[in-house]
Parts: structure tokens; sequence; C-alpha cells
């Protein structure tokens, strides 16, 4: 018996099992549910659980309470356990949810805001307003109201701010409407809110002037720009500016109504099933331009392939691109997570049952066999322009039948590995960050006056992190968690982190996530190779080293090396010779000495003195 969980944030936070309420608990424990649903799917490290409930002052027991409300939220989301997978799972450190969006009130709220937005270019003001009329029903009051802790605050500041967006949206396809009568009323509770808001006081401006009451109007531009200049020494910005100059003039066009108000017309179903692009994405510029005009190509269908490391930004800048360029794609996006770093890889059948119900396909209709998926998929999209976005993919097996076959549609793949017999597709590899780009990351997670008030400081921390978005970005909450640190102290303590070696694997630092999904994919000859060839201090280490320290043959030594390199554990080097990226290599260290043992590494340290590279062990036995 299959269960059905649906949850709520904007509001109370609460839970569903099918139609029968959940108690949740105390509101620390709700704390902890409301995290991991906003985290999206994302690990949620135990320290940072702490964090948010209990900032700076965390009770000694902390850890270990953490774990009990996650297994008492366990309990009572499934009592019988019914489900295949528990609603919380389990990671190395930390916690995750693996929610559907529409599984949550925030994420509904976001299809509606996905409606609106796709309706825009059309100047469908109907369907605008009816799409966020449906987004603004989903609220019940004040977001994670009753939940405590600086990130729930943090939280709700953000979510209202998110309404408060939604609301002028509404209001201003209603004015477009013609509606002016019924946002005025709005607009001056709003107003008095939010009284330095000038979207509002434009709005509101135009409401009045449409309902006759252009002396009300003008007064409302004279008391904003009375409170601008006063209390902040600046002016009414341009287009406040300019409303109010055609309200002086009497300006035709602002008495316009709509003569009647259509109803919106019913349009094809158009899914957006791309994650939310990141607020603060950063740098990428040259490749981003270079998938961009892939892309754009006219002749049959364009794919994508993103490639590189773990950790390094590959679904942020597929979902970035998706985003930027989906106007071009006005039938729709889907997204899939083939998961093919995890424990179970998505295969295609189900994927496909998903796209296909993404078109309004009932699941009656749904075909058993996976050629007849491939061919209604297919002919689905013969006739539409649509963006397909497979993220975390294995091989050709896995996407092939996934793709359009048709010119105007077109794919983003992102892959740990280059799949080399996918015939037609572009690659790009994507690297670490330029120091400028990682600092520039930091700066608008941490803020820029923080950051530059101890610039040394940072750029240290960033280059510890290797300039891998994924380490940066955990280190920038980290930061945000810890407004009293300074950015010395944090830099500091994040390095003794990295450096504890001999830490239990499943305590292994956050910022190893990454690498341990990509390790988890290796052969024990690959993974065994992996951590010790982390060991030797230099830059780059060659193929008789390697030779030496695993008891190989050079040439099935060069092979290993090279599997490894085809999943960006390590990076080519000179001819012959390989490296490993900092940080990287310290979470390989990590493994070795906790899986293979000192005395194993000490041994394969020691076979390197007869590979005719004795440069490479000096530091290292001495460590």
């Amino acid at each position: 018996m299959t269960v059905h969980l649906r949850y709520s944030v904007l509001g109370p936070v609460r839970a569903w099992r099918d139609n029968d309420e959940i108690d949740l608990g105390s509101p620390q424990q709700q704390a902890i549910l409301a995290v991991l649903l906003l985290r999206e799917g994302t690990l949620t490290t135990i320290e940072e659980l702490v964090d948010a409930i209990w900032s700076e002052e965390p009770p000694r027991t902390a850890a270990g309470t953490v774990r009990t409300y996650v297994s008492r939220l366990r309990r009572v989301l499934d009592p019988e356990a019914r489900r295949a997978s528990p609603a919380i799972e389990s990671f190395s450190g930390g916690y995750a949810m693996r929610v559907p969006s529409d599984a949550v009130d925030l994420g509904v709220f976001r299809k509606h805001l996905a409606r609106a937005q796709m309706a825009q270019p059309r100047a469908d003001h109907a369907a605008v307003a009816a799409a966020l009329r449906d987004a603004l029903a989903l609220w019940q009051g004040i977001p994670l109201a009753g939940v405590p802790g600086a990130y729930a605050a943090a939280q709700r500041d953000r979510l209202m701010q998110v309404r408060l967006g939604a609301q002028i949206d509404r209001i201003a396809a209603e004015l477009d409407l013609g509606r002016h009568a019924e946002a005025t009323a709005e607009l001056s509770v709003l107003v008095a809110e939010h009284p330095l808001r000038e979207r509002l006081r434009e709005l509101f401006m135009l409401a009045l002037y449409g309902c006759g009451r252009q002396a009300e109007a003008l007064a409302t531009y004279r008391d904003i720009r009375r409170r601008l200049t006063g209390e902040l020494g600046i002016n009414p910005g341009a287009d406040l500016q300019r409303t109010h100059q055609r309200i002086l003039a009497a300006d035709p066009a602002l008495s316009r109504q709509a003569e009647t108000e259509q109803p919106a017309t019913p349009v094809a179903s158009a899914p957006n099933q791309l994650p939310p692009d990141l607020s603060d994405f950063t740098g990428r510029s040259g490749v981003f331009a270079d998938i961009t005009d892939m892309l754009a190509q006219g002749d049959g269908v364009p794919v994508v392939a993103v490639t590189g490391m773990g950790g390094v930004g590959k679904t942020a800048l597929a979902v970035h691109a998706g985003h930027t360029i989906r106007t071009g794609f006005p039938d729709g996006q889907v997204f899939a997570d083939l998961a093919a770093t995890s424990e179970r890889p998505t295969e295609p059948y189900a994927v496909l049952a998903g796209f296909l119900r993404a078109f309004e396909v009932a699941e009656e209709d749904l075909p058993e066999a996976l050629s007849d998926r491939v061919a209604l998929w297919r002919t689905i999209l013969a006739s539409r322009r649509v963006l397909v976005v497979l993220d975390d993919a294995r091989d050709s097996a896995q996407v092939r039948d996934l793709l359009p076959a048709t010119p105007g549609s077109a794919a983003i793949i992102t892959s740990r590995r280059q799949i080399l017999d996918l015939s037609g597709s572009g690659w790009v590899k994507l690297d670490p960050f330029r120091p400028d780009e990682a600092l520039l990351l930091m700066e608008r997670i941490a803020g820029s006056g923080r950051i530059r008030a101890e610039i040394e400081a940072a750029r240290r921390l960033v280059a510890d992190c290797s300039c891998l978005p994924h380490a940066v970005r955990l280190v920038g909450a980290r930061l945000v968690a810890r407004p009293r640190w300074s950015i010395a102290e944090t830099a500091e303590r994040v390095l003794e982190e990295l450096q504890v070696q001999h830490r239990p694997v499943e305590h292994c630092p956050a910022t190893g996530v990454p690498f341990e999904r990509g390790v988890r994919q290796l052969t024990g000859e690959q993974a065994r190779a992996f951590r010790l060839l982390a060991l030797p201090e230099t830059q780059e280490i060659s193929i008789a080293t390697a030779a030496a320290m695993l008891q190989l043959p050079e040439a099935h030594a060069e092979t290993v090396l090279e599997s490894l390199a085809d999943v960006h554990l390590i990076e080519p080097g000179r001819r012959g010779r390989y490296r490993y990226v900092d940080l990287v290599r310290r979470f390989a260290r990590h493994l070795a000495f906790n899986v293979d043992g000192p005395a194993a590494c000490q041994g394969a340290l020691a076979r390197t003195s007869h590979s005719g590279d004795d440069a490479e062990i000096s530091g290292a036995l001495r460590r």
C-alpha cells in the first residue's frame, strides 16, 4: 500500500499522510523538518541542523538531540514503514529529504509562478493574474509560524518577500485588465505596511488615477518623495517619476481600461520542471556562451553535455542555462535526475513515465513496454519545441531513449564522465572556479562588506576550498551561520577539519560528499588507487610511481589512472603524469588512512623509492 505524504511550510509547518494530519511534535522537531524540506533534497549536515535550531548557544547534547528528532520524525511520517525508502534519508554526517515538488505547498506555489512567467511574454494578463491568485491562495498566514531558530527567521523573511513579489505582480496584471477599483483597497493596505516600496506606490497611483482620483494619486507621489528625501536622502526612481509625469499630463493611455474582461484562453500544457535557479549564480560566462551557442544551432537536435568533477557546479550551470534560454522552448522544459552516482540510478522506463505525465498522458494510458513509451515520447516532441535536461547521467544507454529525435527541441546532459558513444553531442568540460570567481561567490553568500574587510584571509579560504563551487558554498553558508566568526578564524577551522586524516569515514567533511558519490562508482582496484596515489607530497604523479605504489605493471597502472581521469577524480597533466585537485587529494588521503590503514599507506609510499621518482616520497614519509 502506497503512502502519500504532503507538507506545508507557507504557514505553520504541517504534514499529512494521505488525508490524515500528522502530529509533528515539538517546535524544535518541526524546525528540523522545515530545514530539510527547504533544502529540497540536498544534504544538510548535523552541524547545520544544530545551527538552525540553537544558533550560537547549542546544548552539549545538541547532535544527539538532532538524531533523536530525526528518528521521531521518521516514525510519525511513516509509522508502519510502508515506504520503499525512508522519508528522511541518512547520509555521511547528515540527512536529506527527497520530496516531489508537488508534495510541498512551496513547490506548488513555484509551479503557479512558472505558469505566470510563461504567460507574461504573450501579454496574457488574465492568465498571469489567475496563476498568481492560485499561488497566493496556498498561503496560510506567516510562513514557518512558530518554528524557532535563526534559520527559520531568515527563511521566514525570504518567503514573505517572495509572497510580496507575487502580490505585486498579480496586482499589476489586474490593473492591466482595468480592475482599478478592486486593486485600490488592497494597495492601500500594502502601502501602509511597506511605505518605502516604490513599485507599490507606483501601482497605487495608477489604481487611484484609473478610478478618477488624480489628486490622491499625486498626493501619494508627494508623500513617497518626502519620505525618500527626508529619511534616505534619495530621489524617487525613474519609473516612479515617469508615472508621476504621465499622471500630471493626463496621459490618455493611462485611462484606457479593458472594454471586456475575457477569461484566459486555455493553452496546451507546457511543463516547467526545471529546479529553481540559483539567485547567486556566479561566473562561467565563457562556458555559458558556448552552451547557448550550441543549443542555438539550427540543424538537427542540439545536445550539450557538461562534464567535470563532483562539486564543480555541473547541475547549477545546466539549470541556469535552462532558465535563461527557456523562452526559446515555449512548449516546455522537462528535468530528470538520473542519479548515476547514487546507489539506485534512475532507469529510462521510469523517467519516460514522468515526462509523459508532464504532457498530460493519463496514468492508464502509459504504455507498458519501454519501446512504446519511447515511441509515444518522440511523437509528443515531434510537433513541439521542448528543452530536456538530464542530470547526472551514467552512460548512453540511460539517456539515448530520453532525447528528442526531431528538430526544434534540444537537450542538456550532465555527467561525471564523458559519454563517448553518444553521437551528435557537444561536450563542455567544467573546471573549478578561477580565484576571482570563487571570491565573488563567497561575497554573494556571506556579504561583500564582510569579505572585503578580510580580503586576504578570504582569498586563502577559497584557495583551501580549491575554488570548487560546492566547497565555497558550504563555507560561505558557515560564515552566514556564524556571524561573529572572523574570516581568518573560519579559514583556520576549515583547514583543520580538512587535515584531520583519522576521522572515521562516516564523519568525513561535508566538502567531500560529491567525491564520495564518485568513489562509490569505482571498482575495488580503482578505489584503492584513488586512495593511495594521493599520499605523495608532489603536485603530479608519474605512471612509474603509480605502478610501484600499486604493485602493477606500468601499462596496467596507466589504464587505472586513465579510468580515474575519465570520472575527473584526478586530472591529466603533462604526458604520463596526473594530478589531484587539492581538496580531492585531502579527501582521498582521509579515505586511505581510514580504509587502508597507516601501515598500508606507509608501505605504498616506501615502494615509490623504486620508481625513479624519489622526490615524491620525501615529505610524505616524514608525516
